[in-house]
């Protein structure tokens, strides 16, 4: 009886919360199921393939809210007059019925039921979360960084054709082509390794977060600055992968990385060697005096949240 007393209080101590939480579940869980469709089947186009990181960013950033409960009750209610402005421009996108800002819609309007409940103090409480949901949110951005990735796709194929020589692989290197054996290879924009390095740089930011690293800037640009410069090593060694494959006639082996199980992995590996990363940067890199300490581990962002 006590236990069923204690949950209803519970409820009606949370009747609003529950209200809302409802209505975002009926306007987005559609949504967030075509999104998740799209990454798992990779058939909806390689623009959404940007944001596949939200695989795993999406209920990071739940895990994050949850995490938050306490300290989120613990926050008086107070209303924020910018909430106003963040719902009305979240409902026209979520109607608009374009795509961009239908998915835009839901970390406006997220943001703005953060500034109605909480005001700043719960927005603030929340940032991770949000910035996690907006960086997992398909756009077109990548569409629109792609005609700047020319110098980028150039540099890949030279090394690449550098790599190749060096092993006595006849190759000819033009702009971002390169042919192997009568075959060609395009370092293409989706080639290039944006994506790789969108998603090197997500997980950095919840490595960051998880650890308690973000708390110091230094650190965090370095590791950020790593992760990218990995992400571009990595891609260069997997460009150089496929022109050999391809131009060798090896096509099941090409296959394999280029669009099979075998890119899933390499990518995996070259996530995990970010983890490796940021736990040798906790272990040996001294935190700037002008910084607050942040204890090493895992461990430590969960205590945090108590």
């Amino acid at each position: 009886m006590q236990t069923k007393l204690t949950l209803r209080h519970k409820i009606e101590n949370n009747l609003v919360l529950i209200a809302i939480s409802a209505v975002l579940a009926l306007m987005y869980l559609p949504l967030l199921w075509h999104w998740y469709e799209g990454w798992l089947k990779k058939d909806i186009g390689i623009i959404h393939e940007y944001f596949s990181h939200g695989l795993i960013g999406i209920p990071f950033a739940a895990y994050i809210v949850w995490l938050n409960r306490k300290k989120w009750h613990r926050l008086p209610d107070k209303f924020h007059p910018l909430a106003v402005g963040f719902l009305i421009i979240g409902g026209i996108f979520y109607v608009s019925g374009l795509t961009d800002f239908v998915n835009l819609s839901l970390p406006i309007i997220l943001t703005g039921v953060c500034l109605w409940l909480k005001g700043i103090p719960g927005l603030k409480l929340q940032a991770f979360p949000l910035v996690f949901v907006l960086l997992a949110t398909p756009n077109q951005i990548p569409y629109l960084i792609e005609p700047y990735a020319l110098p980028l796709q150039s540099f890949i194929a030279a090394v690449a054709g550098f790599i190749l020589t060096q092993f006595g692989v006849p190759v000819v290197v033009e702009e971002i082509n390169l042919y192997v054996g009568g075959q060609i290879v395009e370092v293409a924009p989706h080639c290039a390794g944006l994506k790789m390095l969108f998603t090197s740089l997500y997980v950095g930011l919840m490595l960051l977060y998880w650890t308690g690293v973000w708390r110091s800037l230094t650190r965090s640009i370095i590791f950020l600055g790593s992760a990218a410069l990995i992400s571009v090593i990595a891609n260069i060694i997997r460009n150089t992968l496929l022109t050999y494959f391809h131009g060798t006639g090896n096509e099941q082996a090409f296959k394999w990385l280029h669009e099979g199980s075998g890119g899933d992995i390499y990518s995996a590996c070259m996530l995990g060697t970010l983890v490796i990363l940021i736990n040798l940067m906790e272990k040996y890199f001294p935190i700037d005096s002008d910084e607050p300490e942040t204890r090493s581990g895992f461990i430590a962002s969960h205590d945090e949240q108590d």
